[in-house]
């Protein structure tokens, strides 16, 4: 498994909780490439292993791919953080993460001063690096309102002690609909 997997993933359940989820172009190589920022052939590998490994099932009626969200919230919630540990870095210029994101400003409390960012060049807030999943993120998330709010659940979860991480997953849970 990779982290482009996730992404992948990630963007899959956005899409299906989109109005335009049942659309075949929706799930075509070259638009999935287009809204993750990973090449075709790449995306490609990435669905085969999901595939494998049961995080994706192609759909009887549509054929389609479909994500397994029950093994991936699973996975997110007792695996990501081993797999794809995160920590914080030197202060940058970047986009709000983790508990800094939107989705979960109020819910839980940093312990610093400085919020997690996701290094962007581009964004006009300022706090500690994380590195994201993958090189794509930043820019797959800033097409994606929903994505965005995945991601930053799944780093929330990748970050956070354990109370953080509870009120990540849940949300995630929630947003899932599992």
């Amino acid at each position: 498994m990779k982290s482009k997997d996730i992404l992948l993933l990630l963007k899959m359940v956005s899409l299906e909780q989109s109005s335009h989820a049942n659309e075949p172009h929706q799930y075509s190589v070259r638009a999935l490439a287009q809204a993750t920022g990973i090449s075709k052939s790449e995306l490609n590998q990435a669905l085969n292993r999901c595939i494998h490994v049961g995080l994706v099932a192609r759909d009887r009626p549509t054929n389609l791919p479909r994500v397994n969200r029950r093994a991936l919230l699973g996975f997110l919630r007792e695996g990501i953080k081993y797999v794809f540990p995160a920590s914080l870095g030197p202060v940058v210029r970047g986009i709000p993460t983790a508990f800094a994101a939107p989705t979960l400003v109020g819910k839980v409390m940093s312990a610093g001063d400085l919020l997690p960012v996701w290094p962007d060049a581009k964004a006009t807030d300022m706090g500690q690096g994380v590195e994201p999943l993958c090189k794509a993120v930043p820019a797959a998330a800033a097409q994606d309102e929903k994505l965005y709010k995945l991601l930053a659940l799944v780093d929330a979860i990748r970050l956070g002690r354990p109370r953080e991480a509870k009120v990540a997953s849940d949300m995630l849970k929630q947003e899932f609909s599992v």
